[in-house]
């Protein structure tokens, strides 16, 4: 799990420094590298306990199981993002900034990259 937290924020933050674009920086170490921490802790979790009993997991190719597990991810980290950025500060005191808005694009690809490269590692793994 460190090593799906240190990747994404040591690359994005290089990106964020690179470009001049501090927003990058910050979003690399908060919610690019959790989502992506938490994302491969699950999906880990998940395929390491269920893998061998969900016949689906080594009956289909490897990368439908990644498309289908970075889908399901994606779409789950963006309403997620959608929430944190839309729903919360229209019916809380939580306050609208750019730094939320950032959510929406941030989670989604966050949560599809790590439920790809997990998946991927853990079908070559358990053919």
């Amino acid at each position: 799990m460190l090593v799906a937290y240190l990747a994404p924020a040591l690359m994005a933050g290089a990106g964020g420094v690179a470009s001049g674009q501090s927003g990058l920086t910050m979003a690399a170490f908060t919610s690019i590298a959790g989502t992506s921490a938490v994302v491969a802790l699950l999906i880990g979790s998940l395929l390491q306990r269920r893998g061998r009993s969900r016949p689906w997991t080594t009956a289909l190719p490897r990368i439908m199981v990644a498309a289908i597990l970075a889908v399901g991810a994606a779409a789950i980290a963006g309403l997620v993002g959608w929430f944190a950025s839309r729903w919360l500060p229209a019916h809380t005191s939580v306050v609208d900034t750019a730094r939320l808005a950032r959510l929406q694009l941030d989670l989604p690809i966050s949560a599809a990259v790590a439920a790809v490269i997990v998946s991927w590692r853990w079908r070559r793994q358990n053919p």
